[in-house]
């Protein structure tokens, strides 16, 4: 008899192990499944949500053709309630969507008028020949384009004047006949055009012959 009992006992043994095994199993399957089914409807919800979010969005800006069928939609039945709450939160990003398009489009309009004003104001400065112009009138002496840039650069530090730049804007202004240049050694100097009084003396001259 302890023969008989002895194979059952194992057997028996053996079964509980395998039925333990497996019910273990089994719950850690439940568990990993639930975890995916949980995973897959919070990025449904957060699809749905961008999807109503980006409908608003084509809404405001006036654009009426909508794409053909939406698989959000179609499977929002699919989604628990308490997952429905959320689109309070889609009426949020409604009028946070709404804000941003009409943020943008008041700050163009608040730099339209700087940009008129800034426009108007770089026509209202003079230009570089007109600086150097005026710059050699009011020098008695002859100036060489170091000194007339260095001069400028102070009086105007809002500007970029270069020395190459007025050195060609002197050239340009001697071609002219706007401005005279000298030679003195090896440096060159600049200054205003000399006067011409002998035009005046002609022009009194006519009157006294024709009395004559």
């Amino acid at each position: 008899m302890p023969e008989t009992t002895t194979p059952a006992t194992e057997l028996a043994s053996q079964y509980i192990a395998q039925v333990t095994g497996d019910l273990d199993a089994n719950i850690k399957e439940q568990e990993r499944i639930a975890a995916d089914i949980a995973s897959l409807q919070e990025q449904l919800a957060a699809l749905q949500h961008d999807h109503s979010v980006l409908v608003n969005m084509q809404q405001a800006l006036g654009i009426t053709t909508t794409p053909t069928g939406s698989a959000a939609e179609s499977k929002s039945g699919v989604v628990p309630s308490p997952r429905r709450k959320k689109t309070g939160s889609a009426a949020d990003g409604k009028q946070k969507a709404r804000k941003s398009t009409a943020a943008p489009a008041k700050k163009a309009a608040a730099k339209k008028p700087m940009a008129k004003k800034t426009d108007s104001a770089k026509a209202a400065e003079p230009t570089l020949v007109e600086l150097i112009r005026r710059h050699l009138v009011e020098q008695k002496e002859p100036r060489s384009a170091g000194e007339i840039s260095t001069a400028l650069g102070q009086a105007h530090p809002d500007r970029d004047i270069a020395a190459k730049v007025v050195r060609v804007t002197l050239e340009g202004l001697v071609a002219k006949s706007q401005a005279e240049r000298s030679k003195q050694g090896r440096s060159v100097f600049y200054s205003a055009p000399a006067s011409q009084p002998e035009a005046a003396p002609e022009s009194k001259t006519q009157p006294e012959d024709a009395d004559r």
